[in-house]
């Protein structure tokens, strides 16, 4: 039998505009390593939040995406929007962890850095 993995919902509380409804928890090293490889698109208001990290890479990655690192208080601290595939992101030695999310994300919710974030377990 297997666990599904631990979920989160992502609102912005600065803006109040929702980022996802559904983003999964990688938090092991086997579900950080694997996070969105073999995966061909997300899905509106999906995502993963990747603990900890503070850069990405795309190597592999069949689509763009949008990230935003975090610190350990939710506080956005860096956006990349529409990261291309074969790409690797710079360090944000603030960022506890990132939320990958679906293209256009950032643009729609409305994001900057310095907006605080609230996770709510679902």
């Amino acid at each position: 039998m297997t666990r599904e993995a631990a979920a989160v919902s992502v609102y912005n509380e600065s803006k109040q505009t929702l980022l996802a409804t559904r983003v999964v928890v990688a938090n092991t090293g086997l579900s950080r390593l694997i996070g969105l490889l073999g995966k061909r698109s997300l899905q509106a208001n999906t995502g993963i939040w990747i603990i900890p990290a503070n850069a990405v890479h795309t190597f592999g990655m069949l689509f763009r995406f949008d990230l935003v690192l975090i610190d350990r208080t939710h506080k956005v601290v860096g956006l990349r929007e529409r990261i291309a595939p074969f790409l690797m992101t710079w360090p944000n030695f603030r960022a506890r962890s990132v939320l990958e999310l679906p293209a256009h994300t950032i643009s729609n919710s409305r994001t900057a850095v310095g907006d605080q974030l609230r996770l709510d377990s679902i």
